[in-house]
């Protein structure tokens, strides 16, 4: 990974790494505050910025171009259903996506080839009629995330992991 392994940067990969859903950074640091952490807001934006240049996150975009962030697994990239409504993220397979902008790039001679997919939609629990709210994860546990979604905007996300 490039840039330096900080006490800040640390800090700013667990917090994420205890997320399930996206987070913006404004949140993010909000979370860390919270956590008695002593780091600035342009702090955690610069560690995401590197994570992000390192391979390290995920990035998807609001309905204002604003950036939520989530911790990349150790398999690589994907691309996510989000909810419209709450929010809620769910990765999909998109393999067949990858192939075919492999097949653009090579058949066009293009290198260094990225890609925005964006799939939206509203989770079962955000439709008309569904009881019990949005889930946390799996029946009966927590939220690994200690801010309050309920209180983050209600916007659209897009994916542009590339």
């Amino acid at each position: 990974m490039g840039g330096r392994t900080t006490r800040q940067r640390k800090a700013v990969t667990r917090a994420l790494a205890g997320c399930q859903d996206f987070v913006s950074a404004q949140d993010l640091y909000a979370l860390l505050v919270a956590g008695d952490h002593a780091i600035g807001l342009t702090t955690v934006y610069r560690a995401l910025r590197e994570l992000e240049a390192d391979g390290g996150v995920d990035v998807v975009r609001d309905e204002t171009g604003g950036r939520l962030y989530r911790l990349r697994p150790a398999d690589g990239h994907r691309h996510y259903l989000m909810c419209r409504d709450c929010g809620r993220s769910r990765p999909v397979d998109s393999e067949v996506v990858e192939e075919w902008a492999g097949r653009i790039a090579a058949a066009t001679g293009f290198t260094a080839v990225e890609h925005t997919v964006e799939l939206t939609g509203v989770c079962a629990d955000c439709l008309p009629g569904a009881e019990g709210g949005r889930p946390s994860g799996d029946e009966g546990e927590e939220p690994l995330c200690h801010w309050d979604r309920a209180q983050a905007p209600r916007d659209p996300v897009r994916s542009c992991a590339s």
